[in-house]
């Protein structure tokens, strides 16, 4: 299989690969997207064929890529990486050009509680930094969602304050270029 990003991570001896979405991945995305641990935060436990309607639009929007993420070869997780500027996020904040953001989740159950949410996540930035232009990544996870925020703070992400979006109240998180490769030595 061809990706659009490898990287071999020794902290969990894996390879994490990210490849674009396409129609053909609908099915896989909405079981992960009606799992326990996923649908209250990315509400579309909604039927297959709303949710391929969903997908088929979300792939169509230019200012954003969607992504699988794989572990060995194991699609284990969904990505949103995306323009800031375009997004309802831009009015949180003073926007560069070049700032991207990204939305997760890990869908396969048996990957959970293993540690890694952060090797991939760190990844999938690391990746979203091969754009030279991009010197800030930024998320706003659920602000109910503890687990990510800790991820998040983790990989390099700083709390910045609560903002109210049309589906949430998440938690505007920046991680700086120069922060990321310091803290792991890019």
């Amino acid at each position: 299989m061809l990706y659009d990003f490898e990287y071999l991570d020794d902290s969990i001896c894996q390879k994490i690969a990210f490849k674009q979405v396409t129609e053909n991945d609908d099915e896989l995305i909405h079981k992960w997207m009606n799992e326990e641990h996923v649908h209250p935060f990315w509400n579309l436990n909604i039927t297959l064929k709303a949710f391929k309607s969903h997908l088929k639009k979300a792939l169509a929007d230019k200012h954003q890529s969607l992504y699988l993420g794989f572990l060995d070869g194991q699609a284990v997780s969904y990505w949103e990486a995306y323009w800031v500027k375009g997004d309802v996020v831009e009015k949180a904040y003073t926007a560069h050009p070049y700032d991207q953001g990204v939305h997760l989740l890990l869908g396969e159950k048996r990957y959970l509680g293993k540690g890694y949410s952060l090797p991939l996540l760190r990844a999938m930035v690391r990746f979203q930094f091969q754009v030279n232009d991009t010197k800030k990544i930024v998320a706003e996870p659920d602000i109910r969602n503890e687990k990510m925020i800790h991820v998040f703070k983790k990989c390099g992400f700083k709390p910045i304050k609560p903002i109210e979006l049309p589906d949430k109240t998440g938690l505007l998180m920046f991680c700086e270029r120069k922060e990321f490769e310091g803290r792991w030595h890019v």
